[in-house]
């Protein structure tokens, strides 16, 4: 297995982990109540799940 003779600089590991970015949550919209959730998730606003109610929500 190949071992690294030299060091490297920390702007050069810097550039290598510019792309370690935590990535956003792709949210889409509630059918019921427009609400923002997360893909193939139930609304937890109002409880639904592709048109069917799945749980009671307690406010």
């Amino acid at each position: 297995m190949a071992n690294p003779k030299h060091r490297h600089s920390s702007a050069r590991g810097g550039i290598r982990r510019t792309h370690w970015k935590l990535k956003l949550a792709a949210l889409s919209r509630c059918e019921q109540c427009q609400a923002p959730k997360l893909p193939h998730h139930a609304c937890s606003n109002c409880g639904s799940y592709r048109g069917r109610k799945v749980f009671e929500v307690n406010n």
